[in-house]
C-alpha cells in the first residue's frame, strides 16, 4: 500500500476516535499515508456511532457524502466501519451499495488487511509495529484504558455492540502512556465507557485509583483528567487520589443520568441516589474549585412531572459546573425500548430546554466568580488574533474556551506556532456563560 492515501471520518465519542486512530496505525504501518481532505483520499474510512437515532442518522449522511468522492475525487474505496456497521452489518451491507466494505469495531488489522488486499490484491507483512496515529493536536491524546461495558443500563446499547467490559493490562497502558509522552502528548485524558471500573474484571476490584497514579509517575506528562466514570465507583478514595496527584487535574465527568430512585431502577443504574448525592458533596467539601461535570437523561418512558423537577432541583441545590443532557431515544434491542409510558417528543424537548437554560445560569455565575482569578492554561490553538485556551477546568472538545486577544506584537510568534501547545497563566476578565476571557499574567 507504499503511497495509498487514507482519508478517515471518525464519529461519534472519544473511544470512537481511538479506534480512528488505531486503524490508521495498522495502514501506516504497511505505507498508507493519511490525509485530510477527502478529494484527494483513494480510501475513505466513515468510522461510524450507532448510540443513539441522531448518531445513526448523521453516520449515513456521512456515508452518503463521502460516497460522492468516488465521482468527484480519487477514492477507489469506501470502508465503513464502527458501532453503527457493528450492530446493523447485514441491513448495510444489503441496503447500503455505495459502501464497498463493512467493517465492524474489533479486529483493526483484519480491516487494514482487507482494503489492503482490496487496494493491492495481496496483504503484505508490515515492517515495522503498528502506532497510533494521533487525530487530536500533538500535545494531547486519549488513553482508553478498557473497552466495553458491564452495568446493562436499560436504555444503551452500548453493550449489544462492544460487549461487556474489557479491561487492559495496568503495565500495557502505562507503556502507551510513556510512548505517547515520548511523542510530545503532554495532556492525556483517561477513557473507557465505565473508566471508574478500570481492573474489576482483570483484579477483582476497581483499580483506576492505581492506574492514576502510577501515570502520575510519567514525567513528560502535565495534566492527566479523567472522562466518563460512573458514579457507584466514585469513591473517597478515588477522589482523594485525584486531590493529592498534582498532575491529576481537580476535574471529574461523572453522568448521572437522573437522580430520582424509580427512574433509576427503571434505567438499571448501579448505586443510589443517595450515593450520587453524598459523593458530590463529599467531592465539593474536599475542594470548591473541583470541577464536577454530569449528563442527564430527560423524558425517560415514565418519568413524571414531579420527576423531572426532583432533577431540576437536584442540580440547582447540587450545581455541577458541567452539564450534558439529551433527550431518552429508544434504541433497538433495548429494554427501555419496550416500556409502558413513552413520553412525547415534545415533552422530551421541552423538558430539555427547562434544563439546559437552568444549566446556563448555573454555567455563568460559576464562571462570573472565577473573574481576577489566575489559572495555569494549555493553548489549544491560536485564531484570527486569539489564543483558545484551557485551565484544568476545561477538558478538550466537551467543555468551552478561555478566550485570551493576543497584541499586535504577539502575532507574528503566534502565527509561527509560537504559543499553540504551551502552557501559560492567564488572568480572567471576563465571562459568558460557557467560555471565558483573560489576559496573560503577568501582564506585559
Amino acid at each position: 500500500m507504499t503511497g495509498t492515501k487514507i482519508g478517515m471520518v471518525s464519529l461519534g465519542c472519544s473511544k470512537n476516535r481511538v479506534d480512528s486512530e488505531e486503524i490508521l496505525g495498522e495502514l501506516t504501518a504497511r505505507g498508507a499515508v493519511t490525509v485530510n481532505d477527502p478529494r484527494e483520499a483513494e480510501v475513505i474510512i466513515v468510522n461510524t456511532c450507532g448510540f443513539i437515532e441522531s448518531a445513526k442518522t448523521d453516520s449515513l449522511d456521512t456515508i452518503f457524502e463521502m460516497a460522492r468522492y468516488k465521482s468527484e475525487g480519487s477514492c477507489r474505496l469506501l470502508a465503513v466501519c464502527g458501532c453503527l456497521s457493528e450492530r446493523y452489518y447485514d441491513e448495510l451491507n444489503e441496503e447500503l451499495p455505495e459502501a464497498d466494505l463493512i467493517w465492524g469495531v474489533k479486529d483493526h488489522r483484519g480491516l487494514a488487511e482487507a482494503i489492503e488486499q482490496r487496494i493491492t490484491g495481496e496483504i503484505s507483512s508490515p515492517a515495522c509495529a503498528s502506532q497510533r496515529v494521533l487525530t487530536t493536536p500533538p500535545f494531547r491524546a486519549y488513553l482508553r484504558i478498557a473497552d466495553g461495558c458491564d452495568n446493562r443500563c436499560t436504555y444503551c446499547a452500548i453493550p449489544l455492540i462492544r460487549g461487556g467490559r474489557v479491561s487492559y493490562p495496568m503495565e500495557q497502558l502505562v507503556k502507551e502512556a510513556e510512548d505517547l509522552a515520548d511523542r510530545g502528548v503532554t495532556e492525556l485524558t483517561v477513557i473507557a465507557q465505565d473508566t471508574s471500573a478500570y481492573g474489576v474484571d482483570l483484579y477483582g476490584e476497581p483499580k483506576l485509583a492505581e492506574l492514576l497514579k502510577r501515570l502520575a509517575l510519567i514525567e513528560k506528562l502535565h495534566w492527566i483528567r479523567l472522562l466518563y466514570t460512573y458514579p457507584n465507583t466514585v469513591d473517597e478514595k478515588l477522589i482523594d487520589t485525584i486531590k493529592a496527584e498534582p498532575k491529576i487535574c481537580s476535574y471529574i465527568d461523572m453522568p448521572i443520568q437522573h437522580i430520582d430512585p424509580d427512574l433509576l431502577r427503571a434505567m438499571n443504574r448501579h448505586g443510589s441516589a443517595e450515593h450520587i448525592r453524598e459523593i458530590t458533596d463529599y467531592i465539593r467539601a474536599a475542594d470548591p474549585d473541583f470541577i464536577l461535570r454530569t449528563t442527564a437523561i430527560v423524558g425517560f418512558p415514565g418519568e413524571t412531572e414531579e420527576q423531572f423537577g426532583e432533577l431540576m432541583d437536584f442540580l440547582a441545590e447540587h450545581p455541577y459546573d458541567r452539564l450534558g443532557a439529551f433527550t431518552y431515544s429508544p434504541e433497538d434491542g433495548t429494554p427501555a425500548a419496550a416500556m409502558e409510558g413513552q413520553i412525547p417528543e415534545k415533552v422530551k424537548r421541552k423538558r430539555l430546554d427547562r434544563l439546559m437554560r437552568q444549566q446556563r445560569n448555573i454555567s455563568f455565575a460559576a464562571n462570573k466568580a472565577r473573574i481576577g482569578r489566575v489559572y495555569e492554561v494549555l493553548v489549544d490553538e491560536v485564531r484570527d488574533g486569539v489564543a483558545y485556551c484551557r485551565s484544568y477546568a476545561e477538558a478538550a472538545e466537551v467543555d468551552g474556551f478561555i478566550k485570551v486577544k493576543l497584541a499586535e506584537c504577539e502575532l507574528p510568534a503566534a502565527e509561527r506556532g509560537g504559543y499553540t501547545g504551551k502552557y501559560r497563566f492567564v488572568e480572567i476578565t471576563g465571562a459568558e456563560a460557557y467560555d471565558l476571557h483573560g489576559e496573560w499574567w503577568p501582564r506585559r
